[in-house]
């Protein structure tokens, strides 16, 4: 589902986990662009944002959706934006338990009371990863209930979804880092273009949607390998750190905590 509504806006600010950080599409600068970075970007760029972009990015890698709620929601309703993206529930699905029931209520709260202190609120959905890592077969029902939780909320709140799971470009392994969770610096731009179009920035159309050229496929043997170094440099790094009882969001503080000129 996209309603666009062209406005003009002044203020951002982007709720969420890692892929609103912006890992892993690395700027210049030793840190991270990201998507919503991108999307700032181009809204400061447009006639769309004639009095200049003031822009804050309250995400921190790690965080479930119950904690960005907790944690973000009332900063960003200090800064009285007019636009907000909210995109959270990878570290959900991806936990030992979860709870559909509390995460469907965590978003639908988190984007009624943005829209109902005049935000225009934008999320998107999240892909079956399956394609690009068998094991997310196993998450894969979580996931269609993230969506599902996500398409009702929503629905309810007059919050514009762009459903990225409908499209199967969202799964090309070409936009996708190394680790499988998060894109790459082509998957940001991908999502930001994405944004741009449901918001109806000029310049912004639904190329996004296209799907890349094909590639070629890769052997049996270059298959395993590709398991076999994902394996060890990300999927048992993380298992260890869940065993640990720790999380990346440890010690991490927001990359943007104040509205600020880009």
């Amino acid at each position: 589902m996209i309603t666009a509504r062209p406005t003009a806006f002044a203020r951002y600010v982007a709720l969420g986990d890692s892929s609103t950080e912006g890992i892993d599409d690395p700027d210049e600068a030793g840190g991270y662009r990201g998507w919503s970075q991108r999307l700032a970007e181009r809204i400061a760029a447009t006639a769309a944002a004639p009095g200049g972009l003031r822009y804050a990015n309250l995400a921190v890698r790690g965080l479930t959706t119950a904690q960005v709620r907790a944690r973000q929601l009332d900063a960003a309703l200090a800064m009285r934006p007019d636009l907000a993206t909210v995109f959270c529930g990878t570290n959900d699905v991806t936990a030992p338990r979860f709870d559909a029931a509390a995460v469907a209520a965590d978003i639908a709260h988190v984007q009624r009371v943005l829209v109902a202190r005049g935000a225009t609120v934008l999320s998107f959905t999240l892909p079956d990863l399956t394609p690009l890592m068998p094991l997310a077969r196993l998450i894969a029902p979580r996931i269609a209930a993230l969506n599902h939780a996500l398409a009702l909320a929503s629905r309810e709140t007059g919050s514009i979804l762009v459903d990225f799971a409908a499209y199967p470009v969202a799964t090309d392994r070409r936009l996708w880092s190394e680790d499988r969770i998060h894109a790459n610096s082509a998957g940001h731009a991908r999502i930001a273009a994405a944004l741009a179009h449901a918001l109806d920035l000029p310049g912004s159309d639904s190329t996004w949607r296209q799907p890349l050229p094909a590639d070629a496929a890769l052997s049996r043997l270059a298959r395993w390998s590709a398991e076999a170094r994902w394996a060890r440099r990300h999927l048992l790094p993380w298992i260890a750190l869940g065993a640990l009882g720790r999380s990346s969001a440890d010690g991490r503080t927001p990359k943007r905590p104040t509205l600020a000129p880009l």
